[in-house]
């Protein structure tokens, strides 16, 4: 197993974009979560996380082509850990991490005598907090760190009301009260720092396992859910001694597309993003505190919609790479940073949907794609741009394993009832720079075969794609297209006549009048008087081969155009 987010290693001393200090991140991680246990022989800036398994951890082979700085242990033995631990004393510094996580540190000594002994920090993770959950909050702040040198994160902070930790810090200090931040799925996006009165709910929220059952269903039963959904009010949740959780106050987070705007005529419903909540602590909180709460809502807002419609450094990089941010890639240097080979074939997928989908939905896809494919190959690259999802696997030139896998997975990524999904498996490029070819000819494919389920290839779908490139040039120009249908359609919005559908059923029978009448339920000899009265219409004899083509592209552009 393994899944990163692997930069360059930059020179000592200077901070880098997409770098965090290992102090600073954590304490975006928060207390509650991980403790450094054994501080590393020199400072560490984390520009890559790796979370890791005991099988991986027992290859020889293993490790990142790129430097990982930190690596989280995920159900790593303590034994295996340790022998894992001694072993990197033979491999040079730039080989091997700068700190580890591991659910064992805590309770063992031999863990940490051994982690000083490499010199490498060892932090110490709650036994009930979730590696997923640690492993989106580092990446997140390494997302954050691009910000420049002027970034929270880059001088050790957690921010200020730039980003949601540091709005929670700063809301935190303003209402005497500890906060949290909640998507609308009430898994948590930022916290502020926490002390001895934090309650069970705010220690299990953090630790990303949910609160009490009897305490959630109290929440339901006051309709505290309710009033949240329904209204921007700060909502109030009072102490509950019995099950020892203190006073809250709670206020939910919406957003309201740019393209939707509050006017009488066309009021705006605003898409829920989640839920801000401050736990009461030692002392009573501020006078102002629900007033403060609902500024800190829209700022929240903005916060989360600037995030979610950014996509992340390493997104950018694969964009890049794909050929959808313009010329001049250095190729190279994003192999490097996304630990790819430049070198030897490659191989692009793209995924669409069949029918109407949404940017959630995508980014559900998307997600899911990156972990089965992961498994599939180790440095496969997942992105995504528009509604369509670009996979690329390095060092891969079998276009037929990788379409029987593609044709595996994608009913695994069919994750709604009725959202149906597509793929196109591009031929193999000899080399990266040659990937955007590939990935123009994935377009090719999703283009020429609209809704149509399963896996294609270019070779498989050459007729429905040159048509359809056909159709689109004959389309695009006006010289191409034949002033002729127009008198075909006038005569039938004159006449209330069916002569471009009893032409097109016609051909579409290849000139069975019988089998054309019978789909329109006509009398063959109606069918064929039609068929004449086009044919003048038209000035086509349909008899001919090249006015039937001709005829046949023509209605194509008509049904093009709608």
């Amino acid at each position: 197993m393994r899944t990163s987010d692997e930069v360059g290693r930059p020179g000592p001393g200077a901070w880098t974009p997409g770098r965090v200090p290992l102090d600073g991140l954590l304490r975006a991680l928060s207390p509650t979560s991980v403790q450094l246990v054994v501080p590393a022989s020199a400072p560490v800036d984390v520009g890559a996380v790796l979370l890791v398994d005991a099988d991986d951890l027992r290859d020889p082979d293993f490790g990142p082509r790129g430097p990982a700085e930190l690596w989280l242990h995920a159900g790593v033995p303590e034994e295996a850990a340790l022998d894992w631990l001694r072993a990197q004393t033979e491999r040079p510094r730039a080989q091997r991490p700068a700190a580890v996580m591991s659910k064992r540190a805590g309770g063992s000594a031999a863990l940490r005598a051994a982690a000083r002994e490499v010199g490498l920090a060892l932090i110490a993770v709650h036994p009930q907090a979730r590696w997923e959950s640690l492993l989106a909050t580092a990446r997140d702040a390494l997302d954050r760190s691009l910000g420049g040198a002027d970034s929270p994160l880059a001088r050790g902070l957690t921010g200020v009301d730039t980003d949601l930790f540091g709005l929670a810090q700063t809301l935190s200090s303003l209402t005497r009260g500890m906060v949290s931040i909640e998507d609308e799925q009430a898994r948590v996006l930022a916290y502020s720092a926490s002390d001895d009165a934090a309650d069970e709910v705010r220690r299990l929220s953090i630790l990303g396992r949910a609160g009490p059952s009897d305490y959630l269903e109290r929440l339901r039963g006051w309709g505290v859910y309710d009033r949240l959904r329904r209204s921007d009010a700060v909502v109030e949740v009072p102490a509950d001694v019995e099950l020892g959780l203190r006073r809250r106050l709670a206020v939910s987070m919406r957003e309201i597309p740019n393209e939707v705007l509050r006017t009488p005529a066309r009021p705006a419903r605003p898409r829920p993003l989640g839920t801000i909540w401050v736990q009461e602590g030692s002392q009573p909180l501020a006078a102002d505190a629900e007033a403060v709460l609902r500024g800190a809502s829209a700022v929240a807002a903005r916060l989360i919609t600037r995030t979610r419609n950014a996509p992340t450094n390493e997104a950018i990089q694969i964009q890049r790479l794909l050929g959808a941010k313009g010329g001049g890639v250095d190729v190279p240097s994003l192999a490097a940073a996304l630990s790819i080979p430049t070198a030897g074939p490659a191989v692009v997928v793209g995924f669409d949907a069949v029918g109407p989908t949404t940017a959630e939905l995508v980014g559900e896809r998307a997600a899911a794609l990156r972990l089965h494919a992961s498994a599939f190959s180790r440095e496969s690259l997942v992105t995504t741009l528009g509604d369509r999802i670009y996979l690329l696997i390095p060092h891969s030139a079998a276009t037929t394993s990788v379409a029987a896998w593609t044709h595996s997975v994608l009913p695994r990524l069919r994750s709604r009832p009725g959202a149906g999904l597509r793929a196109a498996v591009a031929a193999p490029v000899a080399q990266l720079a040659d990937v955007p070819v590939a990935r123009a000819e994935v377009d090719r494919v999703l283009d020429g075969t609209p809704g149509e389920e399963g896996v294609t290839t270019l070779a498989d779908a050459r007729t429905p794609v040159l048509l359809r490139e056909i159709v689109d040039l004959v389309a695009a120009s006006d010289a191409l297209r034949d002033p002729r249908m127009e008198a075909l359609l006038a005569y039938d919005q004159r006449h209330g006549s069916a002569m471009r559908s009893s032409l097109e059923t016609y051909l579409r029978h290849f000139g069975d009048v019988r089998a054309a009448a019978a789909e329109l339920n006509v009398h063959p000899n109606t069918l064929r008087y039609r068929l004449r009265r086009a044919e003048d219409l038209l000035g086509i004899g349909l008899g001919d081969p090249q006015g039937r083509l001709l005829v046949e592209i023509q209605l194509a552009v008509l049904r093009r155009r709608g």
